[in-house]
């Protein structure tokens, strides 16, 4: 008769716990059926040992028998008392599963429904992802989480970003010159619901704004004005075309003002930019100096023509007398520098011009030089 093989899933017979001569463990003093022991090879382990188990007859436990009930002991489980811990059955099993749930649901609702805000915060409520409403400063209950949320929104801090990250930025003017621009950009948040709700990263796109109205600004814009006192216009007309944009968007963010703390022009022309400024500075000296002569002027002559009135009057009053007190001070004045020469009624009579020998005499030229000479005294007896 041939012998089917064994199946995996049917389980061998347990031969090792019989004390069978063919055994490995040969009889190893194993009971025969009639109460007496083998005592020649060794003993198997698995048989009952010697004067153990029930006395009383029938199967009797072995050392497998006894581990596997103490490993059961141990885990609490298969009897054994006083072995190890063992769950609570029954109606106190089911009392102690209820108030571990109570409590969990307790802790669930205190750290989900209770909601502290700040002085300078806001909450913004949304049930089931939808807006709800707003949480003023305070403590505040709503219901648990996943049906309501709170974001905690700061409308009091004022947020600073820098353009750009390091270093300067190279932007185009209006007269198609390059400058080296860096300026800082500070914003709030004005309302929290659009702050939220409206715009996926608010940052982010603060800084864009910002990038595209400062280079829209800068367009239309000279170089001289972008480096020289025109920031001020410059930050004032980017501050507003950030606030449009972003209320166009309705971010519920308000620009709390623009700075520009560089513009100079590239490293490669920075002398260049620095002579012509020099230059302009030069100029605007000049023309400085020229204004202040001119009020000098104007107020000469100013000077004179209320002179000249005060005189007009004191003419309409005596013409005659006047007219000859000005023609006396006239020629007093023209010929107070110049040679004077005296015209009588019978010819003309030369006078030493003495004052004249003054002026031209030479520095290191004697007195004696300027004398005239005198014609020596006739003789005695002629004519």
């Amino acid at each position: 008769m041939t012998t089917l093989p064994r199946p995996f899933w049917r389980p061998r017979r347990p031969h090792i716990l019989s004390a069978d001569n063919n055994s490995p463990w040969g009889s190893g003093g194993g009971d025969n059926g009639d109460g007496k022991g083998d005592k020649s090879g060794p003993r198997n382990p698995w048989s009952v040992p010697p004067g153990g188990g029930n006395t009383s007859g029938g199967n009797k436990p072995t050392a497998l028998d006894e581990f596997l009930k103490r490993a059961r002991g141990s885990t609490g489980g298969g009897g054994g008392g006083g072995r190890g811990p063992q769950l609570p059955i029954g109606a106190n099993a089911r009392n102690l599963w209820l108030l571990g749930v109570g409590l969990l649901v307790l802790l669930w609702v205190l750290f989900t429904s209770i909601h502290q805000i700040g002085p300078q915060q806001r909450g913004v409520v949304t049930f089931f992802g939808r807006y709800s409403g707003m949480l003023e400063p305070g403590i505040r209950l709503t219901l648990p989480t996943p049906l309501t949320r709170v974001t905690k929104v700061d409308v009091e801090q004022v947020r600073t970003d820098e353009f750009p990250g390091e270093g300067g930025e190279n932007v185009l003017t209006g007269d198609q010159n390059i400058i080296d621009l860096a300026y800082t950009v500070r914003w709030r948040v004005s309302d929290p619901r659009n702050y939220v709700f409206e715009i996926k990263d608010p940052q982010e796109t603060v800084r864009a704004t910002a990038e595209s109205a400062m280079r829209a600004v800068l367009a239309t814009t000279t170089l001289e004005q972008a480096i020289g006192a025109g920031r001020t216009n410059i930050e004032a007309r980017v501050t507003q075309a950030m606030q449009e944009i972003l209320d166009s968007y309705q971010a519920g963010v308000r620009i709390q003002g623009v700075s520009i703390k560089q513009a100079s022009a590239p490293a490669s022309l920075i002398d260049d930019f620095n002579a012509v400024t020099a230059a302009q500075q030069e100029a605007v000296g000049n023309l400085n100096n020229a204004r202040s002569y001119a009020q000098q002027v104007i107020a000469r002559a100013q000077g004179e023509a209320a002179s000249f009135d005060k005189v007009y009057e004191q003419y309409r009053l005596a013409p005659e007398v006047t007219r000859r007190r000005m023609y006396y001070e006239t020629m007093e004045a023209v010929l107070a520098n110049t040679d004077k020469t005296i015209v009588e009624p019978n010819g003309v009579t030369p006078y030493l011009p003495l004052d004249r020998t003054r002026r031209l005499r030479e520095p290191g030229e004697e007195a004696a030089a300027a004398t005239p000479t005198l014609a020596p005294a006739p003789q005695e007896g002629a004519r």
